[in-house]
């Protein structure tokens, strides 16, 4: 596999959608929701996953792939290559603010994320990564990350969780925030990822994220020294949903011993 080849064809890829995605603000853009009022959907996400697609299946008809709107393969098993894609993650925020959200792409052999792509669209920046061989920042090689203190901590979490909810003991949560610099909500997993490996955020954790969300940005995460599982400490799995925390090394295990306690329908 002549990944040279792959990640220079992925990056056009994601220009390409990138400049489709920026030409749609000139037209009306229908909006649908999915399970919610709130999970939103409209037909640029889909226009641009089938973009994705037609292509890929083209150029690559053995590559499996994962997408979100669904137009992708019945996938079952992560064995040979899986491109995971969200074309448009932060779909809320494309659609109320017109920035805020990111092409996520990750491509993965046997399970193992080779190359990871977060496009944040509107600035034209890209954030990537080849397995072993670091992470970066358009042009610009990102740093390992250090270690930090809680209390210098910036942590990327919804304020939803704060509030008594059914996955989390929400008071954990609450002495986290108080103990912690500070916290940021961006209303996109994969823009918190990019952040938590450039260093903006430390941590980032969601109860809630799907394998699209976060199949590019671990790769990138992972590059740069960032630890990326499930809320048990558990490994990811890119097959289904699951909760997920991605920190600076010596913070994420400080955070799932002392603030984390799943409830016991969740464990």
């Amino acid at each position: 596999m002549n990944w040279g080849v792959i990640d220079r064809y992925a990056k056009s890829l994601i220009k390409e959608a990138g400049h489709k995605i920026r030409m749609s603000f000139f037209n009306p853009i229908h909006i649908d929701s999915k399970a919610n009022a709130n999970d939103l959907v409209t037909n640029i996400d889909r226009e641009i996953e089938r973009f994705f697609i037609g292509r890929i299946k083209k150029d690559f008809p053995d590559h499996k792939i994962i997408g979100e709107e669904g137009f992708g393969d019945r996938v079952e098993t992560l064995e040979g290559v899986t491109w995971i894609l969200d074309p448009i993650d932060g779909t809320m925020n494309f659609v109320h603010q017109k920035r805020n959200f990111a092409i996520s792409l990750g491509i993965y052999v046997d399970g193992v994320g080779m190359l990871g792509y977060i496009y944040d669209v509107i600035h034209d920046d890209l954030y990537h990564a080849k397995k072993d061989e670091g992470a970066y920042f358009n042009d610009e090689r990102l740093p390992k990350l250090e270690k930090t203190l809680l209390s210098d901590a910036v942590i990327g979490i919804n304020a939803s969780w704060v509030a008594p909810n059914r996955h989390v003991d929400h008071e954990k949560v609450v002495e986290l925030i108080r103990e912690c610099r500070g916290t940021r909500s961006y209303g996109s997993a994969a823009m918190e990822l990019a952040y938590v490996s450039t260093g903006r955020l430390d941590a980032y954790i969601s109860m809630r994220l799907s394998p699209w969300d976060i199949a590019g940005g671990a790769v990138i995460a992972s590059e740069v020294g960032a630890i990326s599982t499930n809320l048990k400490g558990e490994r990811l799995r890119f097959l289904e949903q699951d909760t997920f925390i991605v920190a600076r090394p010596g913070l994420h295990d400080h955070i799932l011993s002392n603030y984390i306690r799943l409830k016991e329908r969740d464990v």
